[in-house]
């Protein structure tokens, strides 16, 4: 049996998430001896690449705001009617000079709708070839909830143009009905991964990180400035120092800033650092590290938001944790993970409507004196197992 083709649309809008998900799915692809496209609509962020894929880079989008209101081009500017049809020609094209044998779409129809002017022409273009893919809708565990008449939309995009959904989580943990309670009506298009997580090799890196360390993460920072403002804020307070004073030691606070995190934010965040007590406190702000889970490993204490990347990797490392999830705009889907974590006692959690200096220092000497959580483990061979799904659709196509 020759290896097959896979197509996969990958479009982040806003954070950094899905695309280092796609990105160590890819992978696991690659390794398993399948021939991988990745078709990009996203602006390419220099920490997650497709290496060993063949990349198609769309003229990029993002969200314009947190809120998700509307889609602008990499200048800021709304998506004019020939940007659109720009876009959707040259996606057309590469679906038809590709051939795939599985075109895997993220996200659509749960989410991404603001995209459909391209990918509903893709998928009628799609069922059209002379031999069709085989399509597969890929999703994270927890789908954000929708009206009943956008339910149905979804449900009858996926009768109409789709062979599979792709599930990345474990039922165990979270399962998709809790989130999308019709997905009973996909028993026989659901497939469950497991999470989609990188193992660390912890001998590459060795810089940084300690029992006496606070590790503050934000993904992407596009919204993560306000949990960095509360954290350095936080400092100030006398009950803090208390909370992590170690051996008359300085506490080292490790905050990395995201590629979309903006310079003023920047500059604001640098000026609270300077304002803590040397005497207690040392302050580094560096970018992302590609060693994130060694430093969660080996830190006293992890403040982060709830998106699923970082929660996996708190379940992997499990340090004592405070999560502040994102819930703007009505998101639930952090928030709805964190709670999950939390009634495992994995993490202590702050709402983003709760998030200051003083809710996260109370979160924090509640984390420090927690007792140990839930040994649970999780399916987190996502990557792996995905392509072992995509080779078995190929091979058995009508099952």
């Amino acid at each position: 049996m020759s290896s097959p083709r896979v197509l996969f649309y990958v479009q982040h809008l806003l954070g950094i998430g899905h695309i280092k998900r796609a990105s160590l799915l890819v992978r696991g692809w690659l390794e398993a001896g399948l021939q991988v496209s990745v078709v990009s609509g996203g602006e390419a962020v220099e920490q997650f690449g497709f290496d060993g894929a063949e990349l198609i880079q769309l003229p990029p989008v993002r969200a314009c705001d947190a809120s998700f209101s509307a889609l602008v081009d990499q200048q800021g500017q709304p998506l004019s009617e020939g940007f659109k049809q720009q876009r959707r020609e040259q996606l057309l094209q590469t679906l038809e000079r590709v051939k795939p044998d599985l075109l895997v779409i993220e996200n659509y129809p749960f989410g991404r709708r603001q995209l459909r002017w391209e990918l509903k022409p893709l998928l009628i273009r799609a069922g059209a070839l002379e031999k069709p893919p085989i399509r597969i809708c890929s999703v994270r565990d927890i789908l954000q909830r929708r009206k009943p008449e956008r339910e149905q939309e979804s449900l009858d995009l996926l009768a109409a143009h789709f062979d599979a959904v792709m599930v990345h989580g474990d039922p165990a943990f979270i399962p998709l009905h809790d989130s999308f309670p019709r997905s009973t009506e996909l028993a026989d298009k659901l497939h469950y991964t497991g999470y989609v997580t990188e193992l660390q090799d912890s001998s590459r890196h060795k810089d940084g990180g300690g029992s006496n360390e606070v590790l503050v993460s934000a993904g992407g920072g596009a919204v993560g400035f306000s949990l960095m403002k509360a954290c350095l804020e936080a400092l100030r307070l006398p009950e803090q120092a208390q909370a992590l004073s170690a051996n008359g030691e300085p506490v080292c606070w490790r905050l990395l800033l995201g590629p979309n995190m903006t310079e003023q934010q920047t500059e604001q965040l640098q000026a609270l650092a300077r304002a803590a007590d040397p005497d207690r406190y040392r302050v580094i702000m560096e970018p992302l590290r590609p060693d994130f889970v060694d430093l969660l490993k080996a830190c006293r204490l992890s403040i982060s938001q709830g998106g699923y990347n970082t929660l996996m990797d708190l379940l992997s490392a499990r340090p004592r944790a405070v999560v502040v999830p994102f819930e703007g705009s009505g998101e639930t889907e952090q928030r709805a993970r964190t709670e999950r974590l939390a009634e495992l006692g994995l993490c202590q959690w702050v709402s983003e409507a709760q998030l200051g200096p003083e809710a996260i220092c109370a979160a924090i000497i509640n984390a420090l004196n927690a007792p140990a959580g839930n040994p649970f483990q999780l399916d987190c061979n996502g990557a792996a197992k995905s392509a072992s799904i995509l080779q078995q659709l190929y091979e058995t196509p009508d099952k």
